[in-house]
């Protein structure tokens, strides 16, 4: 049974009002965009999280980067939950919950930055808990669903980051290119270096003139003897308490 709560440096995550837990690839996640926008000459003013759950990747990118975000979940009881850890945190004056299906709601701006831990194991077997089929499935919020959302309401100089798994790589390479936008990282990730790929992290825009090459990266969260490795450490020691 997971732990109803997840206790970090600056901010505590409580989870057991949602069907999706904190996870250590979620955090991964939350530790890379926070680093990777904090190191770059983006102007980054309004940050959109699409598939909040708790409200952990907005926590971990206010702690790190000084913009607004609008963070939107469709489930009820996780974005009161959300909205509970982000009152309870330093940012709260940074982030704002929006209870509604982000498929029809009409955003007032467009956004600097998205990111999104979208659902998955779309058209697979589905479990008999609804919330966790939601959260778990992309019946609700497929990928060309979420490519469209990005594609309204990402700002013309935009960037976004996904979080997916291993399997569906080429997958969002073909959505990405039909979609008018152009990678700009893949990050594969592994459990460690004993393991295969099984999550990759996109990073895209709108699509240039002159794209330039895909960049890939390749990281592993732990090293053959089940420590932390260096590129890890590095992106969560800011978070995680005992790093």
């Amino acid at each position: 049974m997971a732990n109803s709560y997840f206790q970090f440096k600056q901010f505590t995550v409580h989870q057991d009002k949602c069907a999706m837990k904190v996870t250590t690839d979620g955090c991964l996640f939350g530790g890379y965009v926070a680093n990777a926008i904090s190191n770059s000459e983006l102007v980054i003013n309004n940050c959109l999280d699409i598939g909040t759950g708790t409200g952990l990747l907005s926590l971990m990118l206010a702690q790190k980067k000084n913009c607004f975000i609008d963070a939107i979940e469709i489930d009820a009881a996780a974005a009161e939950q959300a909205t509970t850890n982000i009152v309870a945190s330093p940012f709260s004056d940074k982030i704002n919950i929006i209870q509604t299906d982000a498929r029809i709601f009409l955003f007032e701006k467009k956004y600097d930055l998205i990111i999104s831990n979208p659902p998955f194991y779309e058209k697979e077997l589905k479990g008999d808990d609804e919330k966790r089929n939601i959260a778990h499935h992309s019946e609700e919020l497929s990928l060309s669903n979420l490519l469209t959302i990005i594609n309204d309401n990402l700002s013309a100089n935009g960037n976004f980051y996904l979080l997916l798994p291993f399997k569906r790589d080429e997958e969002i390479k073909k959505l990405i290119a039909s979609n008018n936008f152009q990678i700009e990282t893949i990050t594969y990730i592994r459990q460690s270096v004993k393991h295969d790929y099984f999550r990759i992290i996109v990073s895209g825009k709108f699509r240039t003139e002159n794209p330039e090459e895909i960049l890939l990266e390749d990281m592993a969260i732990k090293n053959e003897i089940g420590n932390y490795t260096p590129p890890f450490i590095s992106l969560l020691k800011d978070y995680y308490l005992h790093l």
